[in-house]
C-alpha cells in the first residue's frame, strides 16, 4: 500500500508521488513513515528527506516548516525544498560558502536577530543539500 507524499513550498509543489516510505527530520527526531502510520503533526527541521519507491532511495533537501502525517498521506509544508539529483555539487558548495559568509558578516554587524535567524536557516538548508547529495551517491 503506497503513501502519498507531497512537498510544498510557497511558490510550488516540489514533489508529489506515491512512495513506499519516507524518512523526515522533525524537531522530535527523524521519523520513518510507513503505510498506516499514526497521525503526526510536527515541526519540520532543515535536513535531508529519504524517499523510497520500488526499492530505490532518493534524497531531497528541505528547509524548516511543518510535517503532517495521516495513515497513507504525508504532507511537508516548507520554506525551501530541492531534489539534489538535479543539482551539481559545485553549486551546493558555492551555496554553503555564500551562506556561511553572509551569516558571519551578519553576526559581526548590528543586524537584528530575525535576519540572523533567516541567514542561519539558509545555511542549514545549504548543508541539508550537501548531506542529501552525499547520501544519494
Amino acid at each position: 500500500m503506497p503513501i502519498s507524499l507531497k512537498i510544498v513550498t510557497p511558490s510550488e509543489t516540489v514533489y508529489s508521488e506515491e512512495v513506499d516510505h519516507v524518512v523526515v527530520p522533525t524537531s522530535s527526531g527523524k521519523i520513518d513513515v510507513l503505510p498506516n502510520h499514526v497521525p503526526v503533526l510536527d515541526k519540520l527541521i532543515a535536513g535531508d528527506i529519504k524517499v523510497e519507491k520500488d526499492g530505490i532511495a532518493e534524497y531531497l533537501a528541505v528547509g524548516s516548516g511543518f510535517v503532517e502525517v495521516y495513515a497513507e498521506k504525508v504532507s511537508l509544508l516548507t520554506d525551501q525544498a530541492i531534489n539534489v539529483n538535479n543539482t551539481e555539487e559545485s553549486e551546493i558548495e558555492e551555496a554553503i560558502q555564500r551562506a556561511e559568509k553572509a551569516l558571519t558578516d551578519a553576526k559581526s554587524s548590528n543586524i537584528d536577530q530575525a535576519k540572523i535567524d533567516k541567514l542561519e536557516a539558509a545555511a542549514r538548508f545549504a548543508f541539508a543539500q550537501k548531506m542529501a547529495k552525499v547520501k544519494s551517491k
